[in-house]
């Protein structure tokens, strides 16, 4: 099943899906980019079910102003299906002392098997995912803790693992330390923001690996990413990999900084995809691949 905060719902249930975005963020790193206006959510998911939009994933994790709750309310009231999200972002991203002490695996197993944040005992809320982060061409002591607790909390469960890579890199090492080291399969790991460092031959080399790859688009203004995009999509599809590609916004609901919101991806590349790839390819990318990549 693909667990939702509503609950488990039926992978063949989930429809469109925009496999990588945020509702809700807040970051110290990240001053003036607080994502916690509860009615410019709901505009935007409703945005996105008006097009045919059936699923949202947000990778806000643990410590980030997830507000799980809110998540609740905006399933119910729009119908769109949200997954949340377990596990740690950088280091960077939390108070000093903020995670000391903190047994990783158990907190991100116990979100994953009962409520995650305040939802209160028995109700719903549970995380559907890991989500954790490499560092900038490389991992550090914070990732390499981590990826491994992300690592013992999938066995535990079986949940796929999401990867922030910063701007794109370090996929290797992550593979590296997640499937070769700690026995993830690599069918369980999402790796996500590869198209902001557009190298085609390591996205192949990752999606040979048997891992997903989620492709942002379009993302933020300064990534380089947008007019790369449909040529990687399609470079990836025709070597053979169409299966392992997802596709997310990561746009955020800040639509007065300009982001297109999740809606873009139906409104704007989806007619791309079927022009370059055809209907079912299209489909795949957005309908049958979340479907697989988030069931556990």
């Amino acid at each position: 099943m693909v667990h939702t905060v509503l609950g488990p719902v039926d992978p063949a249930g989930l429809g469109l899906c925009d496999a990588h975005d945020h509702l809700f963020l807040r970051s110290e790193q990240l001053p003036g980019q607080e994502l916690d206006d509860p009615a410019a959510a709901e505009a935007e998911l409703r945005a996105f079910a008006a097009l045919g939009g059936g699923a949202l994933v947000q990778w806000t994790p643990y410590g980030m102003g997830r507000r799980i709750p809110d998540l609740i309310a905006l399933s119910r009231a729009t119908g769109v299906h949200l997954v949340a999200a377990t596990g740690l972002h950088q280091a960077a991203h939390y108070p000093p002392g903020r995670l000391r002490g903190l047994d990783l695996a158990a907190l991100f197993t116990a979100e994953l098997t009962g409520p995650a944040g305040p939802s209160g005992p028995g109700g719903p809320g549970r995380a559907g995912l890991i989500k954790v982060a490499g560092g900038y061409h490389g991992l550090d002591a914070h990732a390499r803790r981590t990826l491994t607790a992300a690592a013992e909390a999938h066995r535990a469960t079986g949940a796929p693992i999401a990867v922030h890579h910063e701007l794109g890199t370090a996929a290797g090492d992550v593979l590296d330390l997640l499937c070769d080291r700690l026995g993830v399969p690599p069918q369980r790991v999402l790796l996500g923001h590869l198209n902001r460092f557009p190298d085609l031959r390591m996205q192949r080399e990752a999606a040979a690996s048997g891992a997903y790859l989620v492709l942002d688009g379009p993302s933020r203004a300064h990534h380089a990413t947008d007019h790369h995009l449909l040529d990687t999509l399609v470079a990836l599809t025709e070597a053979g990999h169409g299966g392992q590609l997802l596709l997310g916004g990561d746009t955020t609901t800040a639509a007065a900084r300009g982001n297109p919101g999740p809606a873009y991806l139906l409104s704007g590349l989806r007619p791309r995809l079927v022009r370059e790839l055809g209907e079912r390819a299209a489909d795949g990318i957005l309908r049958a691949n979340p479907a697989r990549a988030f069931a556990w």
